[in-house]
């Protein structure tokens, strides 16, 4: 990587060397991109790495490429360990956050009447595969209360709901899309291991913004996504499985010839890693991209990234909070780099076309994203803007300036 550590402190205290992250960033130069939590910008080294390899694949052939590149390919699952504090044996790399958590779904063999214990915040994607549950097996879904201060999940109510109920999982996503609430996943990870309960935590959008570490999290599944915070490519994920998982012989319902060894024509044996929930068949050139987005992601430093970034978006959120005719919608006393707003006199789509008109990047959440949570609000949408690292504290007076704009242009 050309100049690699020009962007990174070697100081006690580490600063972000903003000019040299802007240049190798060039997406910068575009847009004023505040929607890191739909998709990052990558950096340089990002997408070099992954033309390189394509051109690697157009010149001696795709399966001799991988052969060559082998090495660069293990860092794939070495560089999320050495992030998320575990072993690369833990780690499985997927298509999608969403592909990782099906996987890890599929893996539960669920009866009638088993209990998923959840939040009124999970994913979308997580509450409909709950109901597909429902519906094909008869599950039972449990949503633990929202705390009355607004705090995110009541973690004792859950934990009495937990031993009542025994349930055969508890997922949690620790920063939902639709807002800037931050779960107390890991307060909820220690009732889990004292109850022996199965503990899956959707981590789409907190990996890459802020420390996470799975042992602290105490949790048995973990997912995420590489194209959002980590800036990495789209069509990437991982899924994390613990010790635990493996020994007790969780693996995906549908398993293949990378995840098992068929051993005699009437018998598959899984791999002893979490290589069981991974296919045969892996876009290589995105593989390489997600390892350069998480090596360049520690090089950063993800203190001062979790420094950097929350703190840009409050500035953001105090900025938009003293505009008249709109209302900001996060909750919770520390909250993350996702802001969120609903503002008078304006209709989803054509809000957000004079935003993109205006360079700016954002996107956009709908009731049906958010069932609880904007019935809760009483919104049918909101806007979602979503600064990152590198983006500056002139864009945001610039992205605030604009909305202000805006609200104004319909009193």
């Amino acid at each position: 990587m050309k100049n690699e550590n020009s962007a990174f402190s070697r100081s006690a205290e580490p600063l972000l060397d903003l000019t040299a992250l802007r240049a190798d960033t060039p997406g910068c130069e575009a847009v004023i991109h505040f929607n890191n939590a739909g998709a990052g910008l990558m950096p340089r080294p990002v997408l070099q790495v992954m033309l390189d390899h394509l051109q690697l694949e157009a010149a001696i052939g795709g399966y001799e490429a991988s052969t060559a590149r082998a090495a660069e390919i293990d860092d794939f699952h070495a560089s999320l360990a050495e992030l998320l504090g575990t072993r690369p044996d833990n780690i499985a790399f997927a298509a999608s956050a969403t592909h990782a958590y099906t996987k890890a779904l599929s893996a539960i063999d669920f009866r009638a009447g088993d209990v998923i214990l959840t939040t009124r915040n999970d994913f979308i994607s997580n509450q409909i595969a709950f109901l597909s549950l429902r519906k094909r097996h008869g599950v039972r879904i449990v949503h633990a209360p929202d705390h009355p201060d607004g705090s995110g999940v009541d973690v004792d109510a859950m934990a009495a709901l937990m031993r009542a109920h025994r349930p055969r999982l508890v997922a949690v996503t620790h920063v939902p899309t639709n807002s800037g609430l931050v779960q107390p996943v890991a307060e909820i990870g220690r009732h889990c291991r004292e109850l022996d309960l199965l503990y899956l935590v959707d981590a789409c959008q907190s990996v890459g913004q802020y420390p996470v570490d799975v042992q602290e999290i105490g949790c048995d599944l973990l997912t995420a996504t590489c194209r959002k915070f980590l800036r990495g490519p789209r069509g990437s994920g991982f899924l994390y499985v613990s010790d635990r998982a493996l020994a007790a012989g969780y693996e995906p319902l549908h398993i293949d010839m990378h995840g098992a060894r068929w051993v005699a024509p009437g018998y598959y044996r899984p791999v002893a890693t979490a290589a069981r929930f991974e296919e045969w068949e892996f876009p290589y050139a995105t593989v390489l991209g997600c390892a350069a987005a998480v090596r360049y992601a520690l090089r950063v430093g993800l203190e001062p990234i979790a420094r950097r970034t929350p703190a840009l978006a409050g500035q953001l959120r105090e900025q938009l909070a003293a505009i008249p005719g709109l209302r900001t919608l996060d909750r919770g006393p520390a909250p993350a780099a996702l802001v969120t707003f609903a503002i008078e006199g304006w209709e989803a789509e054509p809000f957000k076309a004079a935003m993109d008109a205006r360079g700016i990047n954002s996107a956009l959440s709908y009731r049906e994203f958010a069932q609880y949570d904007f019935a809760d609000k009483d919104v049918e949408w909101c806007l979602r803007l979503s600064p990152h690292y590198y983006n500056t504290e002139d864009e945001v007076n610039a992205v605030a300036g604009a909305v202000a704009e805006l609200a104004r242009s319909t009193r």
